[in-house]
């Protein structure tokens, strides 16, 4: 990888180790003597009876490896059991806390595994006792790892909905929206089920704005969505019965008619809400790797330009936007002189186009592509524009997302690669791989959306 795309990866390098799970948990969760603080609640370990520790998330594993390191091996023995659902290769052995393969590595669907650990996750909570601390670990990619179907409905009826809104473009928070009122376990039914005297959340967000209800369809959290809603969302995007099953909208409409005839709080969480023992903390964001990254970029002597954690938007037009900032940079750079670094978080969408040819891709991919056809003209000499998912995946792909810099422009020419065409059919994966740029980490086991990192010397 040519040199400024290398130092655009170190930036983006150490965000993400920023928010490496085991660092986040170590530093909201603390074990002195018999005091355990996690936050800033404590506990005295020898007044606890049990401390069960569930979740779900493609950080789940470190997290749950972080909480056996800090209670120790003796507590851990006599006090703690637990079930994490995370992706397949992140399974390993822990001392007392299971971490189950609840869905294929790079593939964010629910399975058949999921719901065995979703029932089994429920199944633990409910069986807590008063004395007992339940300490729930959430993260990016939670939503697919805990699917647990309502009454009325199969884990395909979920498949099916869940690929139809990602496939038309559905915002995170919409998707959820779906997928809480179609859950046991999701839209603060795990905490219903919960029968502990408390019961605390640690939260890795990958959600712009951090909305506790939103990251991993709030499972502790009450949910400001209905069933109305949900249906608002499938209309939204023309759903039929051939996209999405006819029970799906059975299930909504039946439920949306018993909230009108049933006046009250439907989602208030019972019973332990009510005593203020469910808590609900975000310890770790994209701010915080955009924090780490931005540090990175000053010690490599870039003057740096944050953007901030909450960009948004369509894939495309956002690299055409960032694709901008740089040559508006350029410009202020022949004045002023010195390299600049824009940096940015969030998670654009990409909308999928028809298409009968062959295509791979993810929306930093084309984020990227749409970037450097902008600049298809100006070149990028001295530019260097980098984007990637911090989980180490973009979309249905082995790469973690790209970067463009000149060498790479000048291989796609060389190769008569034409940006436009790719773009055109989503296919930025294949345009990367002849002309160099793919980022590939594998899983890093975290997941905090994703940063851009543009250097403009």
């Amino acid at each position: 990888m040519p040199d400024l795309c290398l130092a655009a990866r170190a930036i983006w390098q150490a965000g993400v180790e920023a928010v490496q799970p085991a660092r986040l948990v170590a530093n909201a969760m603390a074990l002195r003597g018999d005091v355990l603080t996690i936050v800033n609640r404590e506990f005295r370990i020898s007044e606890l009876g049990r401390i069960a520790v569930v979740g779900a998330g493609k950080a789940g594993a470190g997290m749950a490896a972080a909480v056996e390191d800090i209670l120790g091996p003796e507590n851990v023995d006599r006090k703690v059991s637990g079930w994490v659902n995370v992706p397949a290769d992140c399974v390993r052995h822990l001392r007392k806390i299971t971490l189950h393969g609840a869905r294929p590595a790079g593939v964010n669907e629910p399975t058949a595994e999921g719901v065995v650990g979703s029932q089994k996750i429920l199944e633990i909570v409910s069986n807590l006792a008063a004395d007992d601390l339940c300490l729930v670990l959430i993260s990016g990619g939670g939503s697919a790892l805990l699917p647990a179907p309502a009454a009325g409905l199969t884990l395909a009826d979920k498949q099916a909905v869940t690929r139809f809104l990602m496939q038309s473009g559905a915002t995170i928070g919409e998707l959820n929206t779906v997928r809480k009122q179609l859950s046991q376990i999701k839209g603060g039914n795990l905490a219903r089920a919960c029968r502990a005297g408390h019961l605390l959340t640690l939260i890795i967000s990958d959600v712009v704005g951090d909305p506790l209800d939103v990251i991993a369809s709030g499972p502790t959290v009450p949910d400001k969505s209905t069933a109305s809603l949900a249906l608002a969302v499938l209309r939204k995007f023309a759903a039929k019965a051939t996209d999405v099953p006819q029970s799906v909208f059975d299930v909504l409409e039946r439920a949306a008619q018993d909230t009108a005839q049933k006046p009250g709080d439907p989602h208030a969480i019972q019973p332990i809400i009510e005593n203020h023992a469910v808590e609900n903390h975000v310890i770790g964001n994209n701010a915080v790797a955009l924090t780490a990254a931005a540090s990175k970029a000053a010690e490599l002597g870039f003057r740096v330009q944050s953007l901030g954690s909450s960009n948004q938007g369509e894939a495309s037009l956002v690299g055409r936007d960032l694709a901008e900032r740089c040559l508006n940079a350029r410009h202020e750079n022949a004045a002023t002189s010195g390299p600049v670094c824009l940096l940015s978080g969030g998670e654009p969408v990409v909308h999928l186009v028809k298409t009968d040819r062959p295509r791979k891709g993810g929306r930093n991919q084309q984020l990227v592509l749409a970037a450097l056809d902008r600049l298809w003209d100006d070149g990028l000499a001295g530019t260097a524009i980098l984007s990637g998912g911090t989980d180490g995946e973009d979309g249905p792909t082995d790469a973690a997302g790209a970067c463009a810099d000149e060498c790479i422009m000048d291989r796609a020419r060389e190769l008569r690669l034409d940006p436009k065409s790719f773009l055109a059919i989503n296919d930025a994966y294949h345009f990367f791989e002849q002309a160099g740029g793919l980022i590939k980490t594998g899983p890093t086991h975290t997941n905090v959306m994703d940063l851009r990192v543009a250097l403009v010397l």
